[in-house]
């Protein structure tokens, strides 16, 4: 009974730029959090105020959209990179540098994303039969 909802979610995981999603969400979350830190930790460089706490939930935004609407991954990822960015002067340097990278990140593999593709087999498998110039003599 387990396998069914499992076999479900990796059909619909499938189906969508899961994993670029999921990293931009979690870049907003994470630049979001460190934005409410106590002020004793918070560097405070850039501007403070509301673009400290937009940026971040645009970021948290477009990657839930990425998941449940991937047909426009195009537009929410270029959208993410751009906010993902702009945190870069608005919240703590991005987070950390932490959320900076997970938005970036996960923009990029949601921009990269392909729809409809077939899995990828494995490169280095290669087959055993050997070639007809490996048995002959060398002159």
């Amino acid at each position: 009974m387990a396998s069914r909802p499992r076999s479900a979610f990796r059909r619909w995981r499938a189906s969508r730029p899961f994993w670029g999603g999921l990293l931009l969400t979690l870049g907003g979350a994470e630049v979001l959090l460190t934005e409410k830190v106590s002020l004793k930790v918070v560097m405070h460089i850039g501007m403070q105020g509301l673009a400290g706490y937009l940026l971040p939930v645009v970021m948290m935004l477009c990657g839930l959209l990425i998941l449940f609407n991937p047909a426009q991954r195009l537009f929410y990822s270029i959208i993410g990179i751009l906010v993902t960015l702009g945190t870069w002067l608005t919240s703590n340097l991005g987070g950390f540098f932490i959320g900076l990278l997970l938005g970036a990140t996960g923009s990029c593999l949601a921009f990269g994303w392909l729809p409809d593709q077939e899995p990828r087999r494995r490169l280095l498998r290669r087959r055993r039969t050997p070639s007809p110039m490996a048995d002959s003599p060398a002159s």
